[in-house]
């Protein structure tokens, strides 16, 4: 499989720049149409980021682990839940007491 395969003339070449243009004129055809710039003049980045003047104004790499805290449900974990709501404690004992004092009037009546 060849994609788009293309075969250029010379001729075609030629009439490219017409068409398109080049870097220093504009297109003959085309309305106001320049090619558009390149924005760096060297592309090779992986010299450009090894360079010294680039190495020198980096931070030092931070080997610091940052670890994720599990978050739990306070609905089902009470100690999430006593800390998001510390009235809770005082909630679920008079839920408790109640509870065990409808139970002790049930049985004596």
């Amino acid at each position: 499989h060849l994609g788009r395969f293309f075969i250029w003339t010379e001729a075609a070449f030629k009439r490219l720049d017409e068409i398109y243009g080049t870097f220093k004129a504009k297109s003959l055809t085309k309305n106001n149409f320049s090619l558009p710039q390149p924005k760096m003049t060297n592309s090779d980045l992986g010299r450009l980021l090894k360079a010294d003047e680039i190495q020198r104004v980096l931070r030092a790499k931070s080997h610091e682990r940052k670890r994720r805290v599990l978050k739990r449900n306070p609905l089902k974990n009470a100690r999430t839940l006593y800390k998001l709501n510390p009235y809770a404690i005082a909630e679920k004992r008079a839920a408790l007491k109640t509870a065990l004092g409808l139970n002790k009037k049930k049985v004596a009546a």
